[in-house]
């Protein structure tokens, strides 16, 4: 076959495949508008009722101004629980997570068994929200902060151990090779090896955690949790809107300084 032949032959082939193309562009633009349309129907979103409903919000905004700060000694207690609730939801994750993820790190697991075993809890333990273990917790052990300890710590250990895991598979593998060769056994590789070149990394996640965690406590008050969360629902159920913005004032002085302090940890960290 001649240059000229083929060139004929390229020539007509490719209009085919643009149009090809063209034609499988086309399809998943109508698909993306289609899955659109149907989340926009089944959740019922009228944006008109937005519009319709700010006035309410405006008068919300009214009564709840100016915010009651001569109140906030008084719910400091609860500031402090919705702290240690975190604090403690965390320590707990970590030090279940940190054994779990070596279980389920496909190149330090003792036995597939094991891998499988570890990855099931884990996805047991991250696929059941946090608020659903409050309510569990709840009816387990009372209203309290203790039920958000709790939950907050059997949730965290599935989005810990996750994280740690993949940490560990994608961890320097010749620190480890090193070891094994001098007749270390499995849990000096691990000590010795594994978690001390994970350790900023896990550090890292932890405390980024301890971040989220402050927040989900927040919300764990509205099942009986305690804290601000609860603090916030008493008062809202009481209409004391001025108060409510003072909780929202401090809500948001709290979470950014969390968040500031645990930013400048992992720096530190890093």
């Amino acid at each position: 076959m001649t240059s000229h032949t083929l060139l004929r032959a390229t020539a007509a082939t490719r209009p085919r495949a643009s149009a090809a193309r063209w034609f499988l562009r086309l399809v998943v633009a109508v698909a993306a508008v289609g899955v659109i349309y149907q989340a926009l129907v089944v959740t019922e979103a009228r944006f008109g009722k937005l519009i319709h409903g700010v006035y309410g919000m405006a008068d919300l905004l009214r009564r709840a101004m100016p915010p009651d700060m001569a109140q906030t000694p008084g719910v400091l207690p609860a500031v402090l629980e919705t702290v240690d609730t975190a604090l403690l939801g965390t320590l707990a994750a970590v030090v279940i997570a940190v054994p779990l993820a070596c279980c389920a790190a496909d190149n330090i697991t003792p036995h597939r068994i094991v891998y499988y075993g570890a990855r099931t809890l884990i996805g047991l333990f991250r696929a059941v929200p946090d608020l659903v273990w409050a309510l569990l917790f709840v009816t387990a052990v009372g209203l309290g902060p203790f039920a958000g300890v709790l939950a907050l710590a059997v949730h965290s250990i599935g989005m810990l151990g996750r994280l740690i895991a993949e940490a560990i598979e994608d961890g320097e593998a010749l620190p480890v090779q090193a070891l094994s060769v001098t007749g270390a056994n499995r849990l000096q590789v691990i000590t010795h090896a594994v978690l001390p070149g994970v350790l900023p990394t896990a550090v890292g996640i932890a405390l980024y955690r301890l971040d989220e965690n402050v927040r989900a406590s927040l919300v764990l008050g509205f099942v009986g949790a305690g804290g601000i969360g609860f603090e916030l629902l008493t008062s809202m159920s009481l209409f004391n809107y001025q108060k409510v913005a003072m909780l929202l004032i401090v809500t948001f002085v709290l979470v950014l300084g969390v968040e500031r302090g645990s930013a400048a940890l992992r720096r530190r960290v890093a």
